[in-house]
């Protein structure tokens, strides 16, 4: 019998219609009729906004997007990184079921790692290196034009929240304001240790968004299963999300909000040698999270949801003192969080925020969003949602654990991922730019392939091929 890195038996046959949701019938190589109609249904969607969209910006301008419902620029093109990301691509789509099966469990997460590193990069190098990684992060609005005002960190974090709306004399740069003082001065500490500059800041941000697939592989095996991870692990490496992870720093949040979920899975599950010091670790990547980005403090639904999943309290007293070590650190240092943010509505209604309508915005942020996951991922979301009363019927408090089986408990971290999307999309605080702005949630979507029967080659093809094509056709400027 084959043992994983723990000495644990696994199986490495496909897993029993039950183990997925399956129903008579649907195991087949060929894709059920209810899950092309999900597909079909985030397709329409698109197009819908595509089409709905173009008319209001013809019309007004007021969605300030030339090619809704993405922000970019109509721009065909091929580049040094095209032979790559076709090479990539069939490769995933080939062998990776198969290797995602075989591997040994920690040369799954690095293979894993590597594959999507390898297709994040090609996808920017469609663009070449200087416009398409290294430039990317030092246009007029990103963070590292400003590096030099932080020569007294002290000083510019005290006065921070000074400089964030419009009309104040030097304010910052809108993904400066946009954001909390922790995403600017991760880009000043890589600047004071030798790393400074465009290229190391894109570097930075493609391999710690990167590392998120890991971190989603690591959670999907704690708290659902071994198969279930494996199945998802092609389509993750394979993510049309690539697009927008290289490079931005969105890619960055993404991965540190990615492994704080994965070590408060970890500590609340018991799957690793000091949990305290994983709910430590999680609530420091969390309360930092926090200070990556205001919307990011809605990682706390997934969060909660981990710990509804493992039936457990316990991580909270260390998750909390390491959350709350962020903030104080940052207060005491001049920066006030919630001071800044009010400031921060107030400048995002002075610019774009202020004229897109709310009403298209609502819906077509999903439409964004589906073109980030991809239509697998819009498949099986729909499978999510059938499964959507089971999941919260197993989470029941007076159903033993042992009673909840693999399927129902993706379906739940899946659901916590979107109610998480829904307030941010409620807030009316994320009109456009979702495909970006929404990666830290996007990433616990696409586990939801995970459901989807039978030989899933084809699925992962249109995954490939949804990002082939907007990073082809459309320059996004990420």
């Amino acid at each position: 019998m084959k043992t994983d890195d723990r000495g644990h038996p696994t199986d490495e046959h496909p897993p029993a219609p039950e183990h997925l949701g399956e129903g008579p019938g649907e195991s087949t190589g060929r894709p059920h009729r209810r899950d092309l109609l999900a597909a079909s249904a985030g397709a329409a969607l698109v197009t819908a906004a595509a089409l709905v969209g173009t008319a209001i910006q013809r019309s007004d301008g007021s969605l300030r997007v030339n090619w809704p419902p993405l922000l970019g620029t109509w721009d065909p093109r091929v580049g040094p990184g095209t032979p790559a990301a076709l090479a990539v691509a069939v490769l995933v789509v080939a062998y990776g079921p198969g290797l995602a099966a075989r591997l040994p469990w920690r040369a799954l997460l690095v293979t894993t790692f590597a594959a999507a590193l390898a297709w994040t990069f090609s996808l920017a190098l469609v663009d070449g290196w200087h416009w398409g990684v290294a430039r990317r992060l030092t246009t007029k609005n990103e963070y590292l034009t400003v590096i030099d005002r932080f020569s007294d960190i002290g000083a510019t974090l005290r006065g921070f929240s000074d400089h964030i709306v419009i009309g104040e004399p030097g304010n910052w740069p809108a993904h400066v304001a946009g954001h909390p003082p922790g995403a600017t001065l991760t880009f000043v500490w890589l600047d004071r240790i030798g790393l400074g500059g465009g290229s190391w800041a894109g570097v930075w941000c493609v391999v710690i968004g990167g590392s998120a697939v890991a971190a989603v592989l690591v959670t999907l095996r704690a708290l659902t299963d071994e198969r279930t991870a494996r199945r998802a692990a092609p389509f993750l490496a394979l993510a049309p999300a690539a697009v927008w992870m290289g490079t931005s720093a969105d890619g960055y949040f993404a991965g540190v909000a990615a492994w704080s979920l994965a070590l408060l899975t970890l500590a609340a599950t018991r799957k690793v040698r000091l949990p305290v010091a994983a709910a430590l670790g999680a609530g420091l990547l969390y309360g930092f999270t926090c200070y990556l980005s205001y919307g990011l403090t809605l990682m706390a639904l997934p969060g909660l949801g981990v710990l509804v999943l493992a039936r457990t309290a316990r991580p909270l007293p260390p998750v909390l003192l390491g959350t709350l070590a962020v903030p104080v650190a940052f207060t005491l240092a001049g920066f006030n969080w919630w001071e800044a943010y009010q400031e921060l509505v107030v400048r995002y209604y002075q610019g774009a925020g202020g004229m897109r309508p709310y009403t298209y915005w609502i819906w077509a942020n999903l439409a964004a969003t589906t073109l980030a996951v991809g239509l697998a991922t819009a498949a099986g979301l729909g499978r999510v949602l059938t499964l959507a009363p089971r999941a919260v019927r197993e989470m029941r408090p007076a159903r033993p654990p042992a009673a909840s089986t693999p399927a129902p408990r993706l379906a739940f971290l899946v659901l916590a991922a979107l109610l998480a999307i829904a307030a941010a999309d409620l807030s009316g605080m994320s009109k456009a730019e979702t495909e970006r702005i929404w990666l830290p949630f996007m990433l616990w979507l696409i586990p939801a392939t995970a459901l989807l029967p039978g030989r899933r080659r084809g699925w992962l093809a249109g995954q490939a091929l949804v990002a082939l094509l907007v990073n082809h056709l459309v320059f996004t400027g990420w």
